[in-house]
């Protein structure tokens, strides 16, 4: 699972109050749009312009690559997505409508929303969210637009689509959750995601369980790439593969591939990307290990990219993947620091709190760096990740190790955008933890990110059989809150000032304090009043926090304190904190050792979801009187290749002058891969 793999963390909280410096270079305004509970900022690439000519044209065929499967994901989401997004897109484009009023306006934050979430159903929470405008726009608007411009099936009327979208835009009953984790109930039955059509839970379970063997140590990743279906009452799985199901979108991005192979760095960058290549055209999951132990091992190209089926956050059993790719090459000077952590892995294994038993005694293939982005695809945009861990098989990454990354160019836009927002101010307790803040926030943000994602998701070790997802639906917010903890934990050890990575013990106060604060308060500004938490990151968050408040409430660790009518996050003893991080490190790992679901489902369900709604109103009213917006999506730069007389590439250009609006619109009239009914 994403145990591993890419970490949404909130940074668009994490970092608002933040005061690192950084130079602004092309880009003035790193805000380009804000609307309903989102900001669109833009990013940098610093350093492009200094690549290789044969490393600038290898970047832009992965670019290429990356956007070519931007319509898988739509599709994942909800079977309806890409149908959806064709009528809002012409409508936008065609229709004769007055775009002054107030319906126009709701209707133009609407398309700006399903082209955030990648579809009609919230990218954090996965709630449907439900148009600002009427009814009768919508019809009219439909009606007033030539029926040769809409995507009618044969022998349907305008009358006939309009009558098929409304229930599924304007009632809120209607597959109003793309993943249902809600214990008790039918989780696939209940959740709108295209991941399964007409089988249950149960038989889903049956179906995985009759694959796998237990005595297996080098399992296959069941259900990562396919559609599970019920056809003529069997049971079957659709296959996501050149000659399968998205067959269209994946021979695109297999012809980006195929010319990135050509212009590889290295040898083994070119067997990466081949054997990639092989595993698209045969949804083979052995090749598939094959290719990420071939990824694993690439340490010496300095371009890097990340291209599949990866994620499984959208599933609420935790197997199938949705489509996601980020392009990206090597800060070389940054990277420094997280060398020195990947360098003193075995050192971090060994001081662990955890029981030997859980510990891994041989750490192998430990790798990080910090990485510039160049492009975001598929379930990585518009919102993306600030670190990432692969490859996710626990037997991959115990014979052969992960990499891990810190994406420096992203979390410093998070930085340059929210300078000045008033956030620390509302939120912090005073001008000892502010300061503070100021001083190591930027820091102790970025190691955290490295520690969680080098260290922490590398560390500790399954029991000999035990099924890496017997958590089920509890797997990743327990995997996401081992990880945290772990970098927790190791951000307030000595070794870190040993090491040069902070300059002093008082560093890694600052992001104690953020990270309770994030956790106990300034995360539900990300939740509707009503809601429980849902999201894995959010649950891990969560669970950490409220935990090491209930256990340190007898000693008042940490309290949550009012002044002026207002709820604070205040620290009494940090370095009792660290323990109480330091116990519930302990238990997480046994529970992820020894599959213990029990145990994995009564900490998530006693501390991870339930929220008080007197003070959710409270964080709400604060939050919203900032002006600001929980969730933070970017543009991409745009990439255009210089051609000599012969058509070959002599310099690729890049600029940054591409909006929200007119980005999404090129992107679906030059990267629809698949068709609308799939």
């Amino acid at each position: 699972m994403r145990s591993t793999f890419y970490i949404p963390l909130i940074m668009g909280l994490l970092v608002q109050f933040s005061c690192k410096k950084s130079e602004p270079g092309e880009i003035k305004d790193y805000s380009v749009d804000q609307f309903a509970d989102v900001e669109i900022l833009r990013y940098e690439v610093p350093g492009f312009e200094s690549l290789s000519l044969q490393q600038k044209t290898l970047i832009y065929y992965l670019n290429e690559a990356a956007l070519q499967g931007r319509d898988i994901l739509f599709d994942q989401n909800y079977r309806h997505n890409l149908l959806i997004r064709k009528v809002l897109e012409t409508i936008y484009i065609h229709a004769d409508v007055q775009r002054t009023t107030s319906d126009w306006k709701a209707f133009e934050t609407y398309l700006k929303r399903v082209w955030v979430s990648n579809g009609i159903h919230h990218h954090y929470s996965t709630d449907k969210f439900i148009p600002g405008f009427s009814r009768d726009f919508f019809l009219e608007a439909l009606g007033n637009i030539p029926a040769d411009s809409l995507p009618l099936q044969t022998g349907e009327t305008v009358g006939m689509l309009a009558e098929k979208l409304l229930p599924i835009l304007f009632d809120p009953n209607v597959d109003a959750k793309r993943v249902n984790q809600k214990e008790g109930e039918d989780l696939i039955a209940t959740s709108a995601n295209n991941y399964y059509q007409g089988v249950t839970q149960s038989e889903v379970e049956a179906f995985y369980d009759a694959l796998k063997n237990p005595n297996d140590p080098q399992p296959v990743s069941h259900g990562l790439n396919s559609r599970l279906v019920k056809e003529d009452g069997r049971i079957v799985e659709k296959v996501w593969k050149a000659d399968g199901l998205y067959g269209s979108a994946i021979q695109a991005i297999l012809f980006w591939l195929d010319k990135a192979e050509k212009v590889a760095e290295n040898p083994q960058q070119t067997q990466v990307i081949h054997q990639l290549m092989d595993y698209y055209r045969t949804g083979d999951l052995k090749t598939f290990d094959d290719y990420c132990i071939s990824w694993t091992q690439d340490t010496a190209s300095l371009v890097d990219f990340v291209n599949g089926f990866t994620e499984t956050y959208g599933d609420p059993m935790g197997m199938k993947a949705s489509w996601e790719s980020i392009v990206n090459f090597k800060n070389v000077e940054a990277t420094k620091r997280t060398e020195i952590i990947s360098s003193n892995a075995q050192w971090f294994e060994d001081h662990s709190p955890i029981d030997p038993t859980f510990k891994k005694e041989t750490v192998k293939g430990v790798t990080a760096k910090v990485i510039t982005a160049t492009i975001l695809g598929g379930d990585c945009y518009p919102t993306t990740p600030i670190g990432i861990n692969l490859p996710n098989s626990n037997w991959i990454r115990r014979d052969y190790g992960s990499k891990s990354v810190t994406i420096e160019n992203i979390t410093e836009a998070y930085d340059a955008a929210a300078q000045g927002s008033g956030f620390s101010e509302e939120f912090i307790w005073d001008d000892a933890e502010r300061k503070r803040i100021q001083t190591y926030g930027f820091l102790t943000d970025n190691l955290h990110t490295d520690l969680h994602e080098c260290l922490g998701h590398g560390s500790g070790k399954l029991l000999p059989g035990v099924d890496p997802d017997a958590l089920k639906a509890y797997g990743a917010p327990i995997e996401e809150t081992r990880a945290d903890l772990f970098g927790l934990y190791y951000l307030a050890d000595p070794i870190m000032v040993e090491l040069g990575l902070v300059p002093d013990m008082e560093a890694y106060k600052a992001q104690y304090y953020k990270y309770l604060m994030n956790g106990l308060l300034t995360q539900l500004t990300r939740i509707e009043p009503g809601n429980l938490i849902e999201q894995a990151h959010m649950r891990n968050r969560a669970l950490i926090t409220r935990w090491v408040l209930a256990k340190g409430k007898a000693d008042n660790i940490v309290e949550l304190r009012k002044r002026d009518d207002k709820t604070y996050v205040v620290v009494n003893d940090y370095e009792k904190l660290r323990n109480l991080f330091a116990q519930l490190l302990v238990e997480i790992q046994r529970i992820k050792s020894t599959g213990d679901f029990d145990a994995a489902k009564k900490l998530i369900e006693s501390y991870a979801i339930q929220i008080d709604p007197v003070l959710h109103k409270e964080i709400l009213d604060r939050y919203n009187a900032l002006n600001l917006a929980p969730y933070k999506g970017f543009v991409n730069p745009v990439y255009t290749p210089v051609l000599d007389a012969d058509g070959n590439i002599v310099d690729v250009h890049i600029r940054y002058d591409e909006d929200y609006t007119q980005q999404h619109l090129r992107y679906s009239r030059d990267y629809s891969t698949l068709p609308i009914w799939n």
